[in-house]
């Protein structure tokens, strides 16, 4: 009888150990270590020879024509310019993001649109019974949607029923943390089991040209649970982000072997539902009727789609001599530091006594390097409480010189500004636009200092 043998697994790196260790001794992650059965070990397994008895594999050249494949479309515009034009027959999707953020909301939708428009696919549901997914199919008005609905965790079960008619178009499994594979020991949500089970239905999208979607647990720290290697077993990995205090959530493309990652999907929490968000900018930008100290509106890029976000800013002078304090939302903490370093290295604006806050409006995060100029401008307009025009956008990258630098995608920026109704925007050197917005250029930062102040 064959000795059944156990190993430890990393489940960031994938190594395996013979122990169980608190730090993995290849990637150095701390807790990432977890138990699992190894393979039988057998004296066939050791001596047997893979060099012979397989059959040979053709193989093509570079220059073979091959046709782009098919997009299963007809879902929510939102979702499928976010996974690059709609879901692949043949592809696998793992989709990621915080409880209780919209996921199984969001598929829900994208099954009975596609169901609706004549596409045959199937939601199996982990989590939740049957009735509990056809109630909330109901609040969202898309009861009538002719989705097959079932409630199921064994992955053999799920294969065999499926095997029994036409593959369907769709298949979403929410969620792959509790399906079970009887060939593997262990309970539902291990790493043998999520991979396991995982890689059986992925055998089976490729097989039968179904388009699976797979809902993946999130830890504490935002990562997707279990090993690493489900990333990388399927063809499509989206993130779901959002604050609860915030209405809108981005469905983001991490990876993407059908298209690029630099595409988003914006939506909307509302009553009924996820609605897209065709306009970002009107989530992130305050409706005023004047100008405000400590404001500037920067035309952020999520891809091809320009989203319009107000940055805001608040100085406190200190009259006691305490230390002061630094806090940005939304913003690089350490970057706010550089641009608070530059303005007074080089422009002379002396933030040592005061306390800086920063905010990007609506909940939004930057992590654009475009954004340095129109955080200075909010700065310095906080300082001396001056505003910056309301009808300007702001955009620009700061060098530890002083220097502000060229951007990407400035001429796309500044058309969808004119879009909305800007007519001024404040910019490096060198920037010129064809969307007829009045352009003011810097050279420098003491330039946008000297604008800002009248000077």
């Amino acid at each position: 009888m064959a000795k059944l043998k156990t190993r430890y697994v990393c489940t960031a790196c994938g190594s395996a150990q013979s122990r169980w260790q608190g730090q993995c001794p290849d990637c150095a992650e701390w807790n990432s270590i977890q138990q699992e059965a190894a393979a039988l070990s057998t004296v066939f397994a050791q001596k047997h020879d893979l060099s012979t008895g397989g059959r040979p594999i053709e193989l093509v050249g570079l220059d073979v024509v091959v046709a782009l494949p098919p997009r299963l479309v007809r879902g929510i515009a939102e979702f499928e310019r976010a996974v690059g034009g709609g879901l692949v027959p043949g592809s696998a999707t793992l989709i990621g993001g915080d409880p209780g953020i919209g996921k199984s909301t969001l598929l829900l939708q994208v099954a009975a649109n596609m169901a609706s428009a004549g596409r045959d696919v199937v939601y199996l549901s982990g989590e939740e019974a049957a009735d509990q997914v056809r109630l909330r199919a109901i609040r969202l008005g898309l009861g009538g949607a002719p989705v097959r609905l079932a409630a199921a965790t064994s992955v053999r079960d799920i294969l065999t029923t499926l095997g029994q008619d036409e593959p369907p178009a769709l298949l979403v499994i929410d969620s792959i943390q509790t399906m079970h594979s009887d060939l593997i020991e262990g309970a539902p949500g291990t790493v043998s089991q999520v991979r396991a089970s995982a890689y059986e239905l992925i055998r089976y999208a490729k097989d039968s040209g179904t388009a699976v979607v797979l809902v993946g647990h999130v830890t504490k720290d935002g990562t997707i649970a279990g090993p690493r290697v489900l990333e990388h077993m399927v063809d499509t990995v989206l993130g779901f982000e959002g604050e609860r205090s915030h209405q809108y959530r981005i469905l983001r493309a991490v990876k993407n072997r059908f298209g690029g990652t630099d595409e988003i999907g914006v939506f909307a929490m509302e009553g009924a539902g996820l609605a897209e968000v065709p306009n970002p900018s009107a989530l992130f930008l305050t409706q005023r009727g004047e100008s405000v100290s400590g404001t500037a509106v920067f035309p952020a890029l999520e891809g091809t789609r320009p989203v319009l976000v107000e940055i805001q800013a608040l100085v406190v002078r200190l009259a006691s001599g305490a230390t002061p304090r630094r806090a940005a939302v939304g913003w690089d903490s350490g970057r706010l530091a550089m641009v608070l370093a530059v303005l007074e290295a080089r422009c002379g604006m002396s933030f040592a006594t005061a306390e800086v806050y920063l905010n990007v409006a609506g909940g939004y995060r930057l992590s654009d390097p475009a954004a340095d100029l129109a955080v200075a401008a909010a700065l310095v307009s906080a300082l001396s409480e001056r505003p910056v025009p309301g009808e300007c956008v702001v955009l620009g990258e700061v060098a530890l010189s002083g220097e502000v630098r060229p951007v990407a995608h400035a001429a796309l920026r500044l058309k969808e500004s004119a879009k909305l109704g800007f007519e001024r925007a404040w910019v490096p050197a060198g920037v010129d636009s064809e969307s007829g917005i009045a352009l003011t250029r810097f050279a420098n930062l003491r330039g946008l200092v000297d604008q800002i102040l009248g000077r």
